[in-house]
C-alpha cells in the first residue's frame, strides 16, 4: 500500500505502475508468441529477462560464466515449450527464475556436485561482525556458502522475492524457506566475521 503523506509516495506509486505496465507488456508478448509463434515477441521477452537470468545464474554458479550462459539458454528453451501452459499465478520473471533454479539443480546433480546443507551444529559460533564489509568480501563469502544457503540469500535478500515466491520457485514449504534463510544468514555472518579488515 502506498501512503500519500510520505515524501517518496509519488516515486513508489510510479514504480508500482511501471511494474504493472511491465507485467502487462509481458502478457501481451507471451500471448503473441503463443498464438502465432511470433519470433519478434519471443526476442522481446528474451531481451526483457535474459540479463536478470544471467546475473542470477552467475551468482548461483559462483561466477561460472559458461554455466550461467548455458542456464539462460536452457531456461529459454524450457520457457518456450511451457509458455502456453503458464497460468500467471506469478510474474513471468518469477516463473523464469523457477525454471532457471530447476535447471541449475539438475546440472549440479548430473555433475555430482550437489552438496547437502550442513548441520547447524557443525558451523562455528558466529563472532562479532565488522561494521564495514567490502563488496569483494561479501561476494567471496557468498560463493563459499553451500548451494542451498546461497540460493536462499540470492532469492530473498538480493532479488527480493517473498518466502511464498521462493517456496513456489523451489518447491519447498514457506517455513522451510524461512529457516533456510535464517541458517544461510548465520553462515554468511560467520564467514564474514572471520575476514581480517
Amino acid at each position: 500500500m502506498v501512503r500519500r503523506d510520505r515524501p517518496d509516495a509519488p516515486a513508489l506509486s510510479a514504480s508500482v505502475t511501471l511494474r504493472g505496465d511491465a507485467d502487462e507488456e509481458d502478457r501481451l508478448l507471451v500471448a503473441r508468441f503463443v498464438e502465432s509463434r511470433d519470433e519478434a515477441a519471443f526476442r522481446a521477452l528474451y531481451r526483457r529477462h535474459a540479463s536478470f537470468l544471467y546475473r542470477f545464474l552467475l551468482r548461483l554458479s559462483v561466477g561460472d560464466g559458461a554455466a550461467a550462459e548455458e542456464g539462460v539458454q536452457e531456461t529459454w528453451v524450457r520457457a518456450a515449450q511451457g509458455l502456453a501452459g503458464f497460468g500467471w499465478r506469478s510474474s513471468l520473471k518469477t516463473w523464469l527464475a523457477g525454471i532457471a533454479i530447476r535447471w541449475w539443480r539438475e546440472s549440479r546433480r548430473t555433475a555430482a556436485r550437489d552438496a547437502e546443507l550442513p548441520d547447524e551444529a557443525s558451523l562455528p559460533a558466529a563472532p562479532v561482525i565488522r561494521r564495514e564489509i567490502d563488496r569483494v568480501d561479501l561476494e567471496r563469502a557468498l560463493a563459499e556458502l553451500p548451494a542451498g544457503y546461497r540460493r536462499a540469500i540470492l532469492l530473498h535478500d538480493v532479488e527480493g522475492y517473498t518466502h511464498e515466491e521462493v517456496a513456489e520457485m523451489t518447491g519447498i514449504d514457506v517455513g522451510t524457506s524461512k529457516s533456510q534463510l535464517s541458517r544461510a544468514r548465520n553462515a554468511l555472518r560467520t564467514r564474514l566475521s572471520g575476514r581480517k579488515p
